[in-house]
């Protein structure tokens, strides 16, 4: 080997972190769970208390889940992530704060 296939950096190796596909299909998949399991809490919280306000506060969380899966397939993973982070949190900060 020779002095200048030494200074040559390896051009071979994986690239840290996922593909975006790979942050696509993690988003999409993310946003199903939180849809299945925001939609399991809307039921637990009728059962307990009968208010168009409870169906309000976890029918726009749904939603957005919807729309972060709709993102997710357009590859605007980012603003799906934050949008997700964002809206579910505020809509569980509702539910402690506001709601009865």
């Amino acid at each position: 080997m020779s002095a200048s296939e030494q200074d040559i950096p390896e051009t071979d190796a994986e690239p840290a972190g996922l593909t975006p596909r790979q942050a696509r299909l993690l988003r999409i998949v993310a946003g199903s769970v939180l849809l299945v399991v925001t939609a399991a809490v809307l039921v637990v919280r009728l059962a307990s208390h009968t208010s168009v306000l409870v169906v309000g506060v976890y029918g726009l969380a749904m939603i957005l889940c919807g729309v972060v899966i709709e993102l997710s397939r357009n590859g605007r993973t980012r603003l799906a992530t934050w949008l997700l982070t964002g809206g579910l949190l505020t809509a569980f900060a509702l539910d402690w704060l506001v709601l009865p």
